[in-house]
């Protein structure tokens, strides 16, 4: 599956496995930074997800004009 396609319950659960790779240690030089570029994609798409999804709830709480649950 291409990063771009991922979830972002998939990617922050392929984001803990990574960083749970990386503490573990035992990984060649090679393979931390194999995983380490990984993590910082993925991080990447968690982000833009969250992004999204603020940039989604300031247009609804826009559009009613109350805040999120409506209490005052």
């Amino acid at each position: 599956m291409a990063a771009d396609e991922l979830r972002y319950e998939q990617a922050r659960d392929e984001l803990a496995d990574v960083v749970a790779k990386l503490e573990a240690g035992g990984a060649t030089l090679e393979e931390s930074l194999t995983l380490w570029e990984r993590g910082e994609e993925l991080a990447a798409i968690c982000q833009r997800w969250l992004d999204g999804a603020r940039e989604r709830l300031a247009q609804a709480v826009g559009k009613s004009g109350d805040p999120v649950g409506g209490a005052s």
